[in-house]
């Protein structure tokens, strides 16, 4: 876990790096991650959990932000994506053979955050597919006070299609043999950022934060991927169904869902929140589905409900 690994910097970028080091999980996957010190008088730490094609530094501004108020962040590049080994000889679409196996990455990230003895308590944020993982953890039993989701990926915007049809239709893929390849309609060949008009993106409205992932995406193409494989569909698809049928954990929580979600289920995230006890869904008018990555007014809204519940349980 000591072994440094590279962390990434745009030019010009003043913040201080964070320290990014190589991890190995228990099947022999390299993973990287990521911890940004919060300073003396910490109020705890945050396991931050990104969502499908994200890396570390994309979470840079706001790790900073969340030190800023007294905590230490550990982020995570999950198997598949940003600088953690890829799973399969075609790099481009996001793939891995079992969500199960995520989990794995999870136990590293809680022996990693033990062995950096990061000030507890710890709390969960998660977004997108990261949402996903994250309420597994915490059917396992992931040791934080509190979880606060952003767009949490608890069902799949399949807009038209039926669940049953695209289930289908990845499963039939898979035996065909075209598994590890990109399923049509889960995102661009490569970076999404590089294939798509801000006008039309799906994940955030402003124009700044846009920018800086354009740019990102330009200067470290070896950290993003593109869509989705036929195999990563059919295993997301399973599994927001497997934790469907689950109950709701036993601690507070706060789910944001912004007004122009086009990418998760919003009745999947209304649906669970019901049913999960000292929860709060904030719901964001105008914010796309990556609210950390809006411009300040959506953002700050976010972080100041995720404040209160890391603060107050």
């Amino acid at each position: 876990m000591t072994e440094a690994a590279p962390f990434h910097q745009l030019p010009g970028d003043a913040r201080r790096p964070a320290r990014a080091f190589w991890a190995r999980a228990e099947d022999g996957v390299r993973l990287r991650m990521a911890c940004w010190d919060g300073g003396d008088g910490t109020a705890g730490s945050i396991l931050l959990f990104p969502g499908r094609t994200e890396y570390i530094e994309k979470y840079a501004p706001i790790a900073q932000l969340l030190n800023a108020e007294g905590y230490d962040v550990l982020a995570i590049d999950w198997r598949g994506q940003g600088l953690s080994d890829r799973l399969q000889d075609d790099p481009r679409p996001g793939h891995v053979n079992d969500f199960a196996d995520y989990q794995r990455d999870v136990v590293e990230m809680v022996v990693a955050a033990t062995e950096l003895d990061l000030p507890r308590p710890w709390h969960l944020l998660a977004h997108s597919m990261g949402g996903c993982i994250g309420l597994a953890a915490l059917h396992a039993d992931l040791p934080v006070a509190t979880a606060v989701f952003s767009a949490p990926m608890w069902g799949v915007n399949l807009r038209q299609m039926p669940h049953g049809v695209a289930l289908g239709i990845a499963y039939l893929a898979g035996r065909l043999g075209h598994g590890g390849r990109s399923a049509p309609g889960s995102g661009a060949v490569g970076a999404y950022m590089l294939d798509e008009a801000f006008s039309a993106n799906l994940l955030t409205g402003d124009a700044e934060e846009w920018c800086r992932l354009l740019r990102e995406a330009a200067a470290w193409p070896d950290l993003t991927i593109g869509g989705a494989s036929y195999h990563w569909v059919s295993r997301a698809l399973n599994e927001c169904s497997r934790l469907d049928r689950l109950g709701s954990p036993d601690l507070p929580m706060t789910v944001s869902l912004g007004s122009e979600e086009k990418v998760v289920s919003a009745a999947a995230i209304r649906s669970r929140t019901a049913r999960w006890p000292n929860a709060r869904l904030l719901e964001i008018e105008g914010a796309r589905h990556e609210v950390m990555m809006e411009a300040a007014p959506l953002r700050d809204m976010f972080l100041s409900a995720a404040l209160e519940r890391f603060r107050d349980g």
